[in-house]
């Protein structure tokens, strides 16, 4: 009988628990939803994903991001042209634009480069 209060006892403490976290993590849902913020996160695969897709090139990484306004600017490094070494490889920085849902605006070169080269013009 004792065994069966402790189980009780301790199971009761688990649920109490999970209804705190579960509260919680509810709250945190909806106050995202109230605001309608995206993550930084959820914004960048956004922009590397239509980014790749629109240009038709790998995108090898992020090199900047910010937020103006409404709107996310997004620095993507892209694989342009591959070629053998791979320091020779000419890679391209675009500037992709995404408003507030996550859909591309603008995108546009801004340099085009070889791996090797060290710094910006």
């Amino acid at each position: 009988m004792a065994e069966s209060k402790r189980r009780g006892k301790s199971s009761s403490r688990g649920s109490s628990s999970n209804k705190s976290s579960s509260k919680s993590s509810s709250n945190r849902s909806s106050k995202s939803g109230a605001n309608s913020k995206r993550p930084m996160r959820e914004i960048v695969l956004e922009a590397v994903s239509q980014g790749q897709e629109l240009i038709g090139r790998p995108v090898e990484s992020v090199t900047g991001m910010e937020k103006d306004g409404n709107e996310w600017k997004v620095t993507l490094e892209v694989l342009e042209l591959e070629r053998v070494p791979n320091t020779t490889d000419v890679l391209g920085k675009y500037e992709v634009t995404l408003d507030k849902d996550g859909e591309v605006t603008s995108a546009h070169r801004t340099r085009r480069y070889h791996r090797a080269e060290a710094g910006e013009d």
